[in-house]
């Protein structure tokens, strides 16, 4: 008598299906196909679409950009005032730069002043060119390419006026003549 132990086999775990599809040697589908990239497109549509929605500002009530008027249009005040004075200053020719005299400027300035005004500017014309002498001394050529710099050179001498003269004497200045060579 021979004794022969056996043993068990263990149970396949693959279904049968699986099992012929593996022995044929046919690849397995890929997920998601056709369906999935539907699904994908959908769902960045909508996301798309949310992002645009929530994060636009609300839209801005609309204003006119002139408002109709009943009565008209607005008078405007002359600049010009009738109790102003202008009293001019002698010619100015000042060196730019830092070069030995190769770029001049040529300039005339007015004061605007009240009529009780223009005496104290007149008698103190050589303090007002001094002061005016000294600012633009100190000015580069860049500064004279660079368009913005020309209202900022009028409140420099504007300054400079009202230094001189006191404030409440001098109104503002008038560039009546500018040459730069």
């Amino acid at each position: 008598m021979e004794f022969g132990v056996q043993m068990a086999k263990k149970p396949d775990k693959k279904p049968e299906a699986e099992k012929a599809e593996m022995e044929v040697g046919t690849a397995a589908k890929p997920a998601g196909g056709l369906m999935g990239l539907l699904m994908l497109g959908g769902a960045s549509l909508v996301s798309s679409f949310g992002l645009v929605y929530l994060l636009t500002p609300p839209p801005a009530a609309e204003v006119a950009a002139c408002a109709p008027s009943e009565a008209g249009p607005a008078a405007i005040a002359p600049a010009a005032n009738p109790d102003q004075s202008y009293v001019a200053l002698k010619e100015m020719l000042i060196t730019v730069g830092s070069a030995p005299a190769t770029r001049y400027l040529k300039m005339n300035i007015s004061i605007i002043t009240d009529h009780e005004g223009a005496g104290a500017v007149a008698s103190a014309e050589p303090m007002l060119l001094d002061a005016f002498n000294t600012y633009l001394r100190s000015v580069e050529m860049k500064d004279f390419e660079d368009p913005g710099f020309y209202p900022r050179m009028r409140e420099q001498l504007t300054r400079r006026a009202e230094l001189v003269l006191g404030s409440g004497v001098s109104s503002g200045v008038l560039i009546t003549e500018f040459l730069l060579r």
